[in-house]
């Protein structure tokens, strides 16, 4: 079967320039820039649904006269690729500026031609994204018009995620359409402080409700009911658990009528009462970047604040201790990992022996499981044990929850709070070991964690694990 598309496509061109068999007149722009165009009813109703329901209806209450439709919000130049477009199936990138052929992306959603739209989506996302970083309020206001244009809308908000200070110079942040806010405050890794989401969401929220100032103090019972009516979808994925106290008395409690009473309590309970149980629908702390604290292919700033709190010995009892705002007052220094240097005891004493304050982090291979510990003496090759009150090792279990299912284990016994094994890496007494049972030049072969002199066991079996990878770090 022969296909003879390009002398198709030229003939129904060809066909925009009659003058006799039109039977529809699209008036398109705004003054003073307002031009007629000239078009043909079966084409259009066939080439795109939003016309053929604008005709539909016309022609119902035209009695199949001439008809006339308005499309004000499309300037002509632009409408008059799309007609090129509908009737031939030609549409050329290079004939108008990156600014039109987005506009014309704005046209085409609005006309349901979802294969230009597709078309021109998958040319911004892979030729435009440094223009659209430059020209972000544009590609936001129009990818946002619609709820159609997900891979744009992903790109503004995946770009407000990673530079959100960008975001707030150049884009009147009060102006972002309610989905576009919720979808940003829902991500996990929003590079912003928690406090700072709350401060941007209620100058959002007095935004469009502009007869309130913004000292809650002057507000009526219905300006309260009014900005929580705005605010209803905001407020339930907002991570008030990840507040610091001091932030929660001043910057929340001042709002608590905007809460839902059982909601409020419970968040009040968790500063008031250590000993309360977070429930199971509290989300996490966000993932920050951890480029300028810690170069890690294992963990994540939650488990480094984790690990500092700790150390510092910061909420120790606190059930929400995990889900506080990130303790971040220290740089972590790789020393050493598995993966770029090696798993022989011989590279693990040559890059970390002689250096106080180390943190072991091990990826255990095959499951979802971190261990480690936390010396506080130095490393060494003497054969002797280490003796210290504050070194500890711990677990955490699971991905889907790692800080909530972690297990701290302090040392019990001090003189044999740590092992210098030379055939050994890390070594916390005989509860947390890897080793090479041949020589330091072999690679570690054994494992495991037998609780002995520590306070609890970090896993449930004492069975040999292997190692997939594994960090040490010095604490600055």
């Amino acid at each position: 079967m022969s296909k003879f598309f390009s002398k198709l496509s030229q003939n129904l061109t060809e066909l925009l320039d009659d003058n006799e068999y039109y039977d529809i007149l699209i008036e398109v722009g705004e003054e003073p820039n307002i031009k007629n165009f000239r078009a043909h009813m079966n084409i259009l109703c066939y080439r795109s649904p939003y016309i053929k329901e604008i005709l539909s209806s016309n022609k119902k209450k035209s009695n199949n006269s001439l008809s006339h439709i308005k499309l004000s919000n499309i300037s002509p130049e632009n409408f008059h690729k799309i007609l090129i477009y509908i009737y031939g199936g030609i549409f050329s990138l290079n004939e108008q500026s990156t600014s039109d052929n987005l506009k014309i992306l704005a046209a085409a959603d609005q006309l349901y031609l979802q294969e230009l739209v597709d078309y021109l989506q998958n040319y911004f996302i892979e030729n435009k994204i440094e223009w659209m970083e430059q020209h972000f309020e544009l590609t936001h206001r129009i990818s946002f018009q619609s709820n159609k244009l997900f891979k744009l809308q992903q790109f503004c908000t995946d770009f407000m995620v990673k530079s959100p200070e960008k975001v707030f110079k150049s884009l009147d942040f009060t102006s972002l359409p309610e989905n576009s806010l919720v979808s940003l405050i829902k991500r996990d890794d929003l590079q912003m402080k928690e406090i700072e989401v709350w401060d941007h969401v209620l100058k959002w929220g007095l935004e469009r409700n502009q007869t309130l100032i913004s000292d809650p103090d002057t507000w009526t019972d219905n300006d309260f009911k009014a900005m929580k009516s705005t605010l209803q979808h905001c407020i339930p994925i907002i991570r008030f658990h990840s507040l610091s106290s001091n932030e929660f008395s001043q910057k929340i409690r001042p709002y608590k009528n905007l809460f839902k009473e059982r909601h409020y309590e419970e968040l009040l309970n968790s500063y008031l009462d250590s000993d309360s149980n977070p429930n199971d629908n509290i989300p996490f702390p966000r993932n920050l970047k951890i480029d300028r604290i810690i170069d890690s292919k294992i963990i994540n700033l939650n488990i480094i604040s984790t690990i500092s709190r700790w150390i510092d010995k910061i909420d120790f009892n606190s059930n929400f201790s995990y889900l506080r705002e990130l303790y971040l007052p220290y740089k972590f220094k790789l020393l050493l990992r598995g993966s770029r240097n090696g798993f022989t005891s011989k590279k693990f004493h040559e890059l970390c022996d002689n250096k106080p304050n180390t943190v072991t982090f091990i990826k255990v291979k095959g499951v979802e499981e971190i261990l480690g510990g936390y010396n506080p003496l130095i490393w060494q090759s003497s054969n002797i044990w280490g003796q210290t009150k504050y070194s500890f090792i711990f677990s955490f279990k699971s991905k889907n929850n790692l800080l909530k299912n972690a297990i701290l284990s302090n040392v019990k016994e001090m003189n044999y709070a740590i092992n210098y094994h030379p055939n050994a890496g890390p070594y916390f007494g005989s509860d947390l070991i890897i080793h090479s049972s041949d020589s330091p030049y072999g690679d570690f072969n054994v494992s495991l964690c037998r609780q002995k002199y520590y306070e609890k066991k970090i896993r449930d079996t004492e069975a040999k694990f292997t190692v997939e990878d594994y960090e040490v770090f010095q604490i600055l």
